[in-house]
């Protein structure tokens, strides 16, 4: 039995988008079903689609059996910076998702990383995302964690919860930034108008703090470094985006068009550093800028 109360960010909302939101697994088409023939209860009673939710209020419906989809390994070759008996520290490259989700169950990072530690990984976060701590985005590229063990991965998301990871990004935004450094301390949440992006919000967001400074300045755009405080989704492309400088290649938060053939945003994870978790001693990589990134600022300059 699926139970699922409304908040205050999603009052207002038609019942079948505010479930479609929280319920990502589940079709469109199996939601229908449930309203046609009346399974889907808001407090106590059925509901259409074209239902209004409130604040406070309760929507009930059963779940189908959960049948989770077999990950398998895959031989594909990874660009490792660092690796030990406790984690593994790989330069993602672009296009690759991270971990196994709805419509990208092979090619993954994890198909990868479970080839080549064989059953050396987390278990954390269960059979979806062994030893994934973390996670950038599929069209993000460069440093990335995995653990492989329970101990490490306990560490490694304390470090990440108390903020004392260094993660260091380079990005290419829209526009020319005027101040050499910067802080956005302004807190993301799920947008209110496209339920499928984040966005900064008055009241309701988790609190997000990203830091950067200038690193050139070209006619149209700028190279800018950033270092996050806080990692929520999306963040530096939200955050970026906020100030009128979304970064270039993003479809999603800036501009349709770009004059550049891109595949997603210009954003790449540089610097990674943290405390190792059985040793304590403090270790950071560097993944290299890749070469597409490499030539646009060339073309830049």
């Amino acid at each position: 039995m699926m139970r699922l109360y409304v908040t205050e960010e999603a009052e207002g909302d038609r019942i079948d988008r505010f479930l479609a939101d929280r319920c990502e697994d589940l079709s469109r088409s199996f939601l229908q079903k449930l309203f046609k023939s009346g399974e889907i209860l808001v407090d106590g009673r059925p509901v259409k689609a074209s239902y209004r939710v409130s604040e406070g209020e309760e929507a009930v419906f059963e779940m189908p059996e959960a049948v989770l989809p077999e990950i398998t390994a895959e031989d594909i070759p990874l660009d490792i910076l660092y690796e030990d008996e406790d984690v593994i520290v790989v330069n993602k490259p672009k296009g690759m998702v991270v971990h196994p989700a709805a419509g990208h169950y092979t090619g993954t990072l994890v198909n990868a990383l479970m080839y080549h530690c064989r059953e050396d990984l987390s278990g954390i976060n269960g059979v979806l995302r062994p030893g994934i701590v973390h996670r950038i985005d599929m069209d993000t590229t460069g440093a990335i964690i995995a653990c492989k063990n329970d101990l490490a991965h306990a560490s490694i998301a304390a470090q990440l919860k108390e903020h004392t990871i260094t993660r260091r990004y380079e990005a290419i935004v829209c526009g020319v930034l005027k101040d050499d450094t910067g802080t956005i301390d302004a807190p993301i949440g799920r947008s209110q108008k496209d339920r499928k992006k984040m966005a900064v919000l008055a009241s309701g967001g988790r609190e997000a703090v990203t830091h950067y400074r200038v690193l050139n300045r070209f006619r149209e755009y700028t190279h800018i470094e950033c270092r996050l405080e806080t990692g929520r989704t999306h963040q530096i492309r939200v955050h970026m985006a906020s100030l009128g400088h979304p970064l270039l290649g993003d479809a999603v938060y800036g501009p349709a068009k770009c004059p550049y053939k891109l595949q997603g945003q210009t954003l790449h994870a540089g610097v990674l550093g943290f405390h190792h978790p059985r040793t304590g001693a403090y270790m950071e990589f560097t993944a290299p800028l890749p070469d597409y990134f490499k030539h646009l600022l060339e073309i830049l300059k």
